[in-house]
């Protein structure tokens, strides 16, 4: 989390690092604090002061929050994938194309498709009976560990979470895929040596990150399904490290190895200690 608020200010105070691929970079920063403001505190908590319980309000809260966050960062990776195939595939239009109101228009986007789509998701948990011991077996309200303790039939609840799931987080990852597959194609017609190389450095280790993003959601909906035939610790574990690793990694892959931001933090440290 303090890499992304470095990441933030960075960007922020720089007047150079005031442009739209900056701005992106700086979106995905901020939903990473938020995700992690909303999961790391309380599983701090369980581990050093044994405070398991939550209100069911704060319960449903995170679990919107969650679920439209996770979404958002998906989304904002697929608006970053669109601005480095423009870079590269259409360098003399990249100017004209994204530029400021590109990222507004994107930004709105991101936060209206990801906060009204998933938003039926903690109303309809929230609709049924819970009439046992509210006891889920996880650090966090994921959906599903949650409706499951109900006594209702919980099938709409499953089906939205799937579908609206696979519809968001699988159209962004087809859209992210055929993104650098392009700018494969065009980087492999590239005559300088130098300039391939380069660029296949920084766009593969992009789509690295996204992959292990979505790989580990992949992993982690798959052990709800086949949860008899594992251990009940590795969805919780898989859960967490979801909300955790990419949070970590993000300002690394993004931020750090980017020449321009390495000097914007440079310098600040530079005026800090001055």
């Amino acid at each position: 989390m303090g890499a992304n608020a470095v990441l933030l200010v960075t960007i922020r105070m720089e007047a150079a690092l005031h442009e739209p691929m900056y701005y992106l970079l700086s979106l995905l920063s901020l939903l990473d604090i938020v995700l992690c403001l909303t999961v790391i505190p309380k599983v701090l908590a369980i581990f050093w002061f044994d405070s398991k319980s939550i209100s069911f309000s704060a319960c449903f809260l995170q679990m919107f929050i969650m679920n439209s966050f996770l979404a958002m960062e998906s989304c904002t990776f697929m608006v970053m994938a669109f601005d480095r195939y423009v870079a590269i595939c259409h360098p003399l239009r990249y100017p004209s194309i994204i530029n400021d109101q590109f990222v507004i228009k994107a930004a709105i986007f991101v936060l209206a498709r990801n906060v009204f789509l998933p938003m039926p998701i903690p109303i309809l948990s929230a609709r049924l009976h819970y009439c046992g011991e509210n006891v889920i077996e996880n650090f966090i309200c994921a959906n599903m560990s949650v409706s499951r303790l109900s006594c209702d039939d919980v099938t709409v609840n499953r089906l939205y979470q799937f579908a609206g799931g696979w519809t968001l987080l699988g159209s962004d990852l087809i859209l992210i895929f055929l993104s650098y597959t392009l700018i494969l194609r065009a980087v492999l017609r590239l005559k300088t040596e130098g300039a391939v190389a380069k660029a296949l450095s920084t766009c593969g280790s992009h789509f690295l990150l996204i992959l292990f993003f979505s790989t580990i959601l992949l992993v982690f909906v798959l052990t709800h399904v086949a949860r008899r035939k594992v251990s009940p610790d590795v969805p919780v574990l898989l859960n967490v490290l979801h909300h955790v690793i990419p949070a970590a990694l993000n300002p690394i892959v993004y931020g750090v190895r980017t020449q321009e931001i390495k000097q914007g933090i440079q310098r600040l440290l530079k005026k800090g200690r001055s």
